[in-house]
C-alpha cells in the first residue's frame, strides 16, 4: 500500500519486522510498534541510527520525514522490564545506586558461603567460554563491566559512538600490554557482542579481547538487605583458567554488588551517565589506565586496597617522579 514503509528492528542479536508503519505515522508510534515484537517499552528504546535534519529523531517526528527507504534496517538498544528484573532482583523502592556500605557488612559471610561456591563450581563445569583471541603467558586478568563502565546505555544518541566513554580505546591498548581483557556483562551474549561491535572493540588492531562473559556466567546470592542479587563471581574464571587468581585479577564494575564474592579483586568505576553532558570532562579511564600500569608490577593484588586506588596512584607516580629526578642527577 502506497505510504507505508517497512522497517526492520535489529535487536539482541535478532532481526524484526515492523511492517505497514504510515508516513503519517510518529516515531512515538513506531516504538510503540516496536514494543509489541520485542517487549522493550517506549521510554526504555534507543533507536540508534533513526534521524531527521542530521539529528537523533524526537518522539514528534513523522516517519514520512525521514526519508526512510523501504526494509530500512534500525538499531534497538534497550531492554525488557523481565530482564532488567532478573538481573537486579531489587526492590522497586531501591535507589538507582546500591548503597555500598550495606553490601560491605556481608561481603565475608557471602563469598565463603558453600552454597554460593557450589554455584560457582557447577558454571566451572557447565558454563562454556568461547575464546575470541588466545590468553597470552604471564599476563594478569582485567575484567571490565560494559553498561556505566564503558558505555552509557541509557541517553540516547545518533550513533553509539557518541555513548562510548571517553578514551576507551586509549585505555584497552594500554591495559592490554600488561593485563589479558576480559568483557563481562549482565546482558545476553548476543547483546554484548552487537556492542562491542558498535563500539569498534571487537575489531581494533591494537588490542585484543580474550572473551566474553555474560548473564548465563552469573550467580544469584541472598542478602539480608536487597533480598536476591546477580553477582559475577571471578571464580568461575579462576576455574576454567589455573594462571589467573586473587593474586593477578582486578575487576572494573560501577556496580560493587558485581564483585560481592570478590571483593578484594574488584574496583568500582565511577559510572559514566547523562554522556553529553559529562564527556567533556570525564578522565576515569585515563586515570585508571596509569593505575593499571603501576600495580602490573606487583606480584600479589591482594595486597592491595583498590578502594584507595587513586591514593595509590598519587603515591607510586611521585615516588617515579623522584626517581627520574635522582637519574637526572
Amino acid at each position: 500500500m502506497e505510504g507505508e514503509v517497512k522497517i526492520i528492528v535489529k535487536w539482541s542479536g535478532k532481526e524484526y519486522e515492523i511492517p505497514d508503519i504510515q508516513q503519517e505515522d510518529t516515531v512515538l508510534s513506531l516504538k510503540e510498534r516496536i514494543h509489541k515484537e520485542t517487549g522493550v517499552l517506549p521510554e526504555r528504546q534507543k533507536l540508534l541510527n533513526l534521524k531527521f535534519k542530521g539529528k537523533a529523531a524526537q518522539n514528534e517526528d513523522l516517519i514520512g520525514k525521514l526519508g526512510l527507504r523501504p526494509g530500512f534496517k534500525l538499531m534497538l538498544m534497550g531492554s525488557r522490564e523481565e530482564d532488567i528484573a532478573e538481573v537486579s532482583h531489587a526492590p522497586k523502592d531501591m535507589p538507582d545506586v546500591v548503597n555500598d556500605l550495606d553490601i560491605e557488612e556481608e561481603e565475608v559471610e557471602i563469598e565463603n558461603a558453600e552454597v554460593y561456591l557450589s554455584k560457582i563450581q557447577k558454571r566451572i563445569d557447565h558454563y562454556i567460554i568461547v575464546e575470541l583471541n588466545p590468553l597470552r603467558e604471564g599476563k594478569k586478568l582485567l575484567v571490565l563491566d560494559i553498561d556505566y563502565t564503558l558505555f552509557d546505555h541509557r541517553s540516547t544518541a545518533e550513533t553509539g559512538v557518541e555513548l562510548m566513554r571517553p578514551y576507551l580505546h586509549e585505555f584497552l591498548m594500554q591495559a592490554y600490554k600488561e593485563y589479558d581483557i576480559v568483557i563481562w556483562s549482565a546482558t545476553s551474549m548476543r547483546w554484548i557482542n552487537e556492542k562491542m561491535k558498535l563500539l569498534g572493540v571487537s575489531t581494533h588492531p591494537h588490542y585484543k579481547i580474550a572473551f566474553h562473559l555474560d548473564s548465563l556466567a552469573m550467580i544469584s546470592v541472598h542478602t539480608p538487605k536487597y533480598g536476591l542479587v546477580g553477582v559475577k563471581p571471578l571464580g568461575i574464571i579462576w576455574g576454567k583458567y589455573k594462571q589467573f587468581s586473587a593474586k593477578n585479577t582486578i575487576m572494573f564494575d560501577d556496580i560493587r554488588r558485581n564483585f560481592i564474592m570478590n571483593p578484594q579483586s574488584g574496583l568500582r568505576i565511577k559510572p559514566f551517565r547523562h554522556a553529553h553532558i559529562t564527556r567533556s570532562k570525564d578522565r576515569e579511564l585515563l586515570k585508571l589506565s596509569e593505575y593499571l600500569r603501576l600495580i602490573a608490577k606487583v606480584d600479589d593484588f591482594q595486597t592491595l586496597n583498590h578502594r584507595k586506588w587513586e591514593e595509590y596512584k598519587a603515591k607510586k607516580s611521585k615516588q617515579e617522579r623522584r626517581g627520574e629526578a635522582n637519574n637526572d642527577e
